[in-house]
Order: structure tokens, then C-alpha cells, then sequence
């Protein structure tokens, strides 16, 4: 009888061949044969009772190990640009090793969610893995959901709306998660028992309810990074204030801040003054100053590298994540009252009518005389100056409306795109609860400051062209022709009209917003030209920007919320050879890859500010069901109608079984619903009636009744729907007609592309 091998010397065999495991290659590796085998097969029994041995197939292997072929996730490069990967299955004890990957030269590209098949070797420091092939994408690799306990464990409720599918835990995976709570999940296998996907949770956030938790669920939904690393914050503490060597003395000029009331950050400041210029009669010099990032944020730093990845500062009615650390962002660099900060200035002489006619830069040292707000500074300007603004009238509010007043007349002259769509404001309590919510007026001071900070942008863009130094423009392209034509169809709907047939300007939109201010129609107008606009991103290459009816464009004055912005003051810096601190060769190198990059963190932030409001209105709204309110219809899907509520802008939908009780049929094309039946007509901008029957806060989901269209009751039909369930009941004949109409019409397109 071949003596059996001891239970050690099996767990180190199969540690060190994770390729031969089978029963069959221990047998032969010890030499056992006949009876033999029974007794290897009882040992190999036991440990995988024990929990030192795992059975997949016929191969067996250590659970704390993972296989020498495995399905791995990519996750994002580190601050070195290295890529790691995480096990899409881990049964062992304690976290999944880490996986470094080794990239060669063959291999494709890859990205963070990236789905690949490994080969792993073991390391001291965990396993290496070289790519046998890219098996797909995960740009979600983590889900946000509620966690449901169950039986043997849960399940996870995703929170996004666009998603339905729920994921299985296993008990060993619920990280002590209780029912009911908001927790972070991660794929961790295939589909399980009742065709539900594993997952295991790696993050419990608590109570979803909680009003703190409404912009914490945007931020891992949307995987904001909203930690910095040690070795950033240690760099941001680390900076001092920059003092006067190598910079203009600018401490003299008025520049003082405006900005809202609760700002924490000040990164622009403005003066302005009569131009004493005798070839300029009547003109204004116009000073606008901004933050010298640059100074602080070097390139290849560490807080370079993170800014990057962040791309932007993302705001939220409770919090913000910034771009940079509080030390720089509400420090170092904010342009506080009083005291001495770094800046990039920009000094513009424009005249009588507005319009530029010389600039330049300069780097220097201020110190802003005053901190100002926007409210502050109207009631001064209407009138009602309080201390601190009194002794500032004559000498610099004055001042800086009399210049503003010049560039209104400029910005006549260009007709940039004049939307009227007011800002929402929610306001939440010490507990993060919603006390109200209400629309932001639009001051003459804001706009002035908005017209100042237009005219820096532009001179920055004029500046780094004329020096042909590389930068980064921020571009926006005229509607496309589809998207044009849909606008033109909801102007003829509502008895408007847009010129067609010639170079679409913004003077065209101007003229159409004009017609429809004051008319019912005029939300639903601004609304479409909004939704008409394609959205503006950053470049290398200056595609003009179409809203601001600009020729060059570029992001200069938010440098601390900005990362385009910080490459525009690098490129200044070595346009004007102001010091070492300015654009790198891998700074331009990389320019078309940052432009994509900081374009996708911009929308992925809009998003999230977006759902987060959506779902704070909800919460808002939740204790109002049944009531009534009014609306427009903002949206037509073939599913059921969007409606714009009066007052909040909270928008609610209304799914088709409600709509009624016939069928309804979608036309996508002039965005309407035409009722069966009745031949009722549902389309854009019409005033509806509705009852709030359901708000999600968890979701930012409103679901809305239809009471009234136009001030008249919805027509109910034959009963197609059979009371609002959605399904037919009857009227087989009508239903089989309008099959066969498609059909017809179907039949139809495909002879007319045949004949072409």
C-alpha cells in the first residue's frame, strides 16, 4: 500500500502547482495507487471541510489563494500610473490580495472597470498577472443600493433609477450590514441561485434617509473622489505664501472680491476706473485679477496629479468636494480681505461702447481691500449701502458699474444666447433637511461680474493664440440640424417661428426667446433651445464658442475650482517667461487626453449635482402626497409624459397607465401623443394638472397623476386600458388596425430605400 503524504505536504504541493490539483495529479505526484486513492480522496475530504482546501470542478485549490487563470477587474492607475486588479471572486478570509498588472507592449489599453482574463503568479507582496485577453467593461464596477436582509444573507436595491436588477450576499459578505441600511457593493461573481449576480458590500453609509446622505450617495454613485490621499494633503500643508520676488506690486489697486454670501473661496477680484487714455474718451480700464494656482500646484506634483484626476470642484447644497485641499482652496489661494495673496492679472481698457481695445498680463502680489457680496453690493447701488459699502461707493462700485454699463452695450452689439432660466436654491437645515426651495434672483451685480469675467477669458484666449503657446479652449458648437429642426417644431406649435434656410446665429435664438418672453410658452421655449444646444467640453483646437457668440474662448479665471483653468495660467506663465512653474512638455504632450478627461469629470459633476437635487426635491415632496399641483410638460416619452412643477421645478412623471384610458401613440418626431379614441393631443409646454401619488427621496423619483390638460379633463375613451392598467380590454379590431398600419409603413420605407 502506498504510504499516504501528510496533510502538509498536500496544502504545500498544491500551493506550489496551482496548475496540477486534480486528484489525480496529487495521486501521481506522491505515488499513490489502487486502495490508496480512497484514503487520499477521504484527507482531501476533510480539508476541504476544514476549510483549507476549495473545490471547483475537479481541481482543487487553497481558498485564502486565488487560481493561476482568473477573471480580474482593472482598477483606476495609481499616482504613479500603475494598474492594478481586483478578483471579480474571492472566497478567502480578510480583503482580496492586490493584483499587479504587467502590461507589455502587445496588450491593448486599459482602463479602470475594465474586465480581463489574468494569468497570476504569486508574489511576496500578493500576485502578478499578465493579460490573456480583455473580456469587456465595467465603467460601473460598484453599485449604491439599500441592503434587504434575507435568509442567508441579502440583497442589494440599486438606488439608480435606470437600474432594476437587484444582487445577491452571501451572509459572509454583508460586512454586518442591517436592514434598511445605504451601503457600497462590488461584483463578486457570476449569477447565483435565482439568476441574481453576487455581490459583496465594502461599504455600509448608514441611513439613507439621513438628509447628509443625499449628496453622499451622488458622490459614490459617481465615483467623485472625495478623500485626498496623505501624501497630497501633506504637500497642500506644506505650502507657504508666496511673497513679492519676480511680481508686479498690485497691492495698491482696490481690488475687492464679490461673491455669494456664504462663499469659502475667493478666487477673483475686480476694479475699475475711468481711462484717463485721451485717445479713449469715455472708456474704462477694467482690472480682473484671479488666484495664482500655479504657484502652488506645480506640474507633476502630487497635488497636480490629483487636481487632474479630480478635473473640478464638484457643489453640492450641503458640501462641497473640491478640487484642491482646504488649505489652498480656503486659504493660501483664496484672495482674502486683508491679506497679501499671489495672483494672475489681467489689466483691459475697453471704450465708451464697450468694446476692448488693448489688454495685458501680469503676475503680482494684492491684497483685496474688501470681501464683498452680491446683495450687499446691489442694495448699495440701489441706494441702501451699508457701512463698509458707503465707503466704497465713490471710489470703486461706482466705478465698476459705470464700466459694466459700457460692456452691456457691447454685449448688445454681439447677442450672445439670452436664456431666461432662473437657478434653483434649496436650503436645508443643521440636519440636512429641506426647509425650502426657491429660485436665485439674477442681480445687476452678478452680471457684472460674469461680463468681467468673460471679457478676462477672452483676453486670455486672444493672448496665448497671438503667442501661439499651447492652451486649452473651452468650445461650444452650433446646434445640429436635427436638433434645430425639433426646436423649430415646438416654435410652430407654439405659434412662433425660427427662421430657416440661413447661417443660424444666436441672434436667431434671441429673436425667438424675445417673441415667446411673457407668453405662456416662455419656459417651454427657453427649455427647447437649451435642450437644442450641444454641450460645451475642452480642446486644443479653437472650434469658437456658439452661445457667447465668441471666435476664442478659454477658462482663466476659476483656477481653484478648475483644472482647465490651471493649464491656461501654466501657458500664461511661459507665454510671458514669468518662471519655471509654467506649461511642461508633458503638460502639452498630454493636452488632447487632459481636454477629454476634465470634460467627462465637468459632466460627471453636472450629473451628480443634478440627481442630487432631484432627489432632495423628492424628499422635499414626500410628505405632500395626494396634493395637487400644476405644471408644464416638459418631456414626451414613448413610456409617459414629464411634467415641470410650478414653483420648485421639480420634475415628475406621469407613466402611460395614468394617462387616461385608451392607447396612446408616441410620435417622437413632433414630440406629441395622439389618444386613439379621442385624438387627444399631448405635447410640450401644455399646462397640465396633476397629483403627486409617489416621491422616492432615495431615488429622486416623483410619480404624478394627470388630472387636467389645458384647464379640461382628459378624455377617457373607449376603455382601451381597461381602468389605467395599461392593457388593452376590447377594441381588438382598433389595435390590430394600427399593427397593420405600421406594418404598411415599415413595408414602405424599405421600397423607397430599395428604389434609391
Amino acid at each position: 500500500m502506498s504510504k499516504l503524504p501528510a496533510r502538509d505536504d498536500i496544502l504545500q504541493w498544491i500551493e506550489q502547482n496551482p496548475t496540477k490539483t486534480s486528484k489525480r495529479d496529487i495521486a501521481r505526484a506522491f505515488g499513490i495507487k489502487g486502495a490508496a486513492r480512497i484514503d487520499l480522496k477521504r484527507i482531501l475530504r476533510e480539508l476541504e471541510a476544514d476549510g483549507l482546501l476549495q473545490k471547483e470542478g475537479k481541481r482543487f485549490r487553497d481558498p485564502d489563494a486565488l487560481p493561476p487563470v482568473s477573471v480580474l477587474t482593472v482598477n483606476a492607475p495609481d499616482r504613479d500610473g500603475d494598474l492594478t486588479a481586483c478578483p471579480m471572486e474571492w472566497n478567502g478570509e480578510g480583503d482580496a490580495p492586490l493584483i499587479q498588472l504587467v502590461i507589455k507592449s502587445p496588450d491593448p489599453a486599459l482602463g479602470a472597470g475594465d474586465r480581463i482574463l489574468g494569468r497570476l503568479t504569486k508574489t511576496d507582496e500578493g500576485y502578478d498577472a499578465r493579460l490573456i485577453r480583455k473580456i469587456g467593461s465595467n465603467t460601473k464596477p460598484r453599485i449604491l443600493g439599500i441592503y434587504r436582509t434575507g435568509s442567508e444573507g441579502g440583497r442589494v436595491v440599486p438606488i439608480d433609477k435606470g437600474q432594476d436588477r437587484e444582487w445577491m450576499v452571501l451572509a459572509r459578505d454583508a460586512l454586518d450590514a442591517r436592514d434598511g441600511q445605504l451601503v457600497e457593493a462590488e461584483q463578486s461573481g457570476p449569477k447565483g441561485r435565482m439568476g441574481l449576480p453576487r455581490a459583496r458590500i465594502v461599504t455600509v453609509l448608514g441611513d439613507p434617509s439621513a438628509g447628509k446622505s443625499v449628496s453622499l450617495i451622488a458622490i459614490h454613485q459617481h465615483g467623485i473622489p472625495d478623500h485626498f490621499p496623505d501624501d497630497v494633503g501633506a504637500e497642500a500643508d506644506a505650502q507657504k505664501p508666496a511673497g513679492l520676488k519676480g511680481r508686479e506690486d498690485l497691492r495698491d489697486l482696490p481690488l475687492v472680491t464679490i461673491d455669494p454670501w456664504d462663499a469659502r473661496d475667493h478666487d477673483d477680484a475686480c476694479y475699475a476706473h475711468a481711462d484717463d487714455d485721451p485717445k479713449n474718451p469715455d472708456g474704462h480700464v477694467i482690472w480682473v485679477s484671479i488666484a495664482d494656482v500655479a504657484h502652488h500646484v506645480t506640474p507633476g506634483s502630487e497635488l497636480d496629479r490629483e487636481a487632474r484626476k479630480r478635473g473640478n470642484s464638484t457643489y453640492f447644497p450641503d458640501r462641497v468636494v473640491p478640487m484642491l485641499p482646504d488649505v489652498l482652496s480656503g486659504d493660501l489661494c483664496s484672495l482674502h480681505e486683508g491679506v497679501e495673496r499671489a495672483c494672475l492679472a489681467v489689466r483691459m481698457q475697453v471704450d465708451a461702447d464697450g468694446a476692448k481695445i488693448a489688454h495685458t498680463f501680469h503676475r503680482g502680489l494684492m491684497k483685496s481691500p474688501a470681501a464683498l457680496n452680491y446683495e450687499e453690493v446691489q442694495a448699495g447701488m440701489d441706494g441702501d449701502p451699508n457701512d463698509r459699502v458707503a465707503a466704497m461707493m465713490s471710489d470703486v462700485i461706482r466705478p465698476l458699474y459705470a464700466a459694466y454699463a459700457a460692456l452691456k452695450r457691447a454685449r448688445a452689439d454681439r447677442q450672445p444666447l439670452e436664456l431666461d432660466l432662473p437657478e434653483r436654491q434649496i436650503e436645508l437645515d443643521e440636519d440636512g433637511t429641506v426647509t425650502a426651495v426657491n429660485f436665485k434672483d439674477r442681480l445687476d451685480a452678478h452680471k457684472l461680474i460674469e461680463e468681467f469675467m468673460v471679457l478676462a477669458n477672452v483676453a486670455a484666449a486672444e493672448t496665448l493664440s497671438a503667442k501661439q503657446t499651447p492652451l486649452l479652449f473651452r468650445v461650444h458648437e452650433e446646434p445640429g440640424p436635427e436638433k434645430l429642426d425639433a426646436l423649430r417644431e415646438t416654435a410652430v406649435a407654439s405659434g412662433l417661428t425660427l427662421a430657416k434656410g440661413q447661417v443660424l446665429k444666436t441672434a436667431h435664438l434671441n429673436q425667438l426667446l424675445k417673441a415667446a418672453a411673457g407668453t405662456e410658452n416662455a419656459e417651454l421655449i427657453n427649455i427647447s433651445t437649451l435642450r437644442s444646444m450641444t454641450q460645451a467640453y475642452y480642446n486644443r483646437e479653437n472650434f469658437g464658442h456658439f452661445g457667447l457668440a465668441l471666435r476664442s474662448y478659454a477658462h482663466f479665471t476659476s483656477p481653484i475650482r478648475r483644472y482647465a483653468d490651471l493649464i491656461v495660467h501654466r501657458a500664461l506663465i511661459s507665454a510671458h517667461g514669468w518662471g519655471d512653474d509654467g506649461l511642461t512638455p508633458q503638460d502639452i504632450e498630454t493636452l488632447d487626453d487632459t481636454a477629454q478627461h476634465i470634460s467627462d469629470t465637468e459632466r460627471r459633476s453636472m450629473t451628480a449635482e443634478r440627481d442630487t437635487t432631484d432627489r432632495y426635491l423628492a424628499s422635499f415632496l414626500s410628505d405632500r402626497l395626494g396634493a395637487d399641483f400644476t405644471g408644464r410638460v416638459s418631456g414626451i416619452a414613448r413610456f409617459g409624459i414629464f411634467v415641470k412643477l410650478d414653483g420648485n421645478g421639480a420634475d415628475g412623471l406621469i407613466p402611460m397607465r395614468n394617462i387616461g384610458r385608451e392607447y396612446f401613440h408616441h410620435d417622437a418626431e413632433t414630440q406629441t401623443l395622439r389618444g386613439a379614441d379621442t385624438g387627444v393631443v399631448i405635447g410640450l409646454g401644455q399646462r397640465a394638472k396633476v397629483r403627486l401619488s409617489e416621491a422616492v427621496p432615495v431615488t429622486g423619483g416623483l410619480m404624478l397623476e394627470l388630472l387636467e390638460l389645458e384647464d379640461r379633463k382628459i378624455p377617457q375613451g373607449s376603455g382601451h386600458r381597461g381602468k389605467g392598467r395599461g392593457k388593452p380590454s376590447g377594441g381588438g379590431p382598433r389595435r390590430k388596425a394600427s399593427t397593420a398600419k405600421k406594418k404598411a409603413a415599415k413595408t414602405a420605407r424599405k421600397v423607397k430605400r430599395t428604389r434609391r
